[in-house]
C-alpha cells in the first residue's frame, strides 16, 4: 500500500484543530471521528496523527514563534487561520526535512482552501518571518 499523501495529511489536520480549537475536545477523539466520517485512503495517517497530537501538545512553544509576527492576538485570529498558522510552525520546528518553502507553500494552498478571501497573503507573511527566525540557515542559503 502507497504512503499517504501528506497534503491530504494537512488539510485534514487543519479541520480537526479547527474543531479542536472550539470544542477542546480530546485530540484522540476529534483523530478517531475524523477517521470514521472521512474518505481517508490517500491520507497519511502518521503525519495527521503527529500533526493533530504534537500541535496541541506543543500549543504555547509554537504560538511563541508566531506571535511576534501578528498585527493581532493570536485569540482575534480566525480559527481557520491560527490553525494554518500552529501547523505551518510545527513543521518548520519539528520538520527540517520538509523545506521551508514547501511549509509555506502548503500552509499558503490550505489558507486558499479553507480560510478567508485574502487569508493567504497573511499565512504567507506570518509564515515567511517565522522561517527566517527557525530556519535561518536555510533561508539565507
Amino acid at each position: 500500500m502507497a504512503k499517504g499523501n501528506r497534503h491530504k495529511a494537512r488539510q485534514a489536520a487543519v479541520q480537526a484543530l479547527y474543531q479542536w480549537q472550539l470544542t477542546e475536545q480530546d485530540p484522540d477523539q476529534i483523530e478517531d471521528h475524523f477517521i470514521l466520517d472521512h474518505d481517508v485512503n490517500d491520507v497519511d495517517l502518521e503525519y495527521f496523527h503527529s500533526l493533530i497530537r504534537e500541535i496541541p501538545l506543543r500549543l504555547h512553544e509554537l504560538d511563541d514563534h508566531i506571535i511576534p509576527f501578528l498585527d493581532r492576538t493570536i485569540d482575534d485570529l480566525d480559527p481557520v487561520e491560527r490553525a494554518i498558522l500552529r501547523i505551518g510552525a510545527y513543521e518548520l520546528e519539528f520538520h527540517p526535512e520538509v523545506p521551508y518553502k514547501v511549509v509555506i507553500n502548503e500552509a499558503v494552498e490550505l489558507a486558499k482552501t479553507f480560510g478567508a478571501e485574502d487569508g493567504y497573503k497573511y499565512i504567507n507573511a506570518v509564515l515567511d518571518r517565522t522561517a527566517e527566525e527557525l530556519r535561518n540557515s536555510e533561508v539565507k542559503s
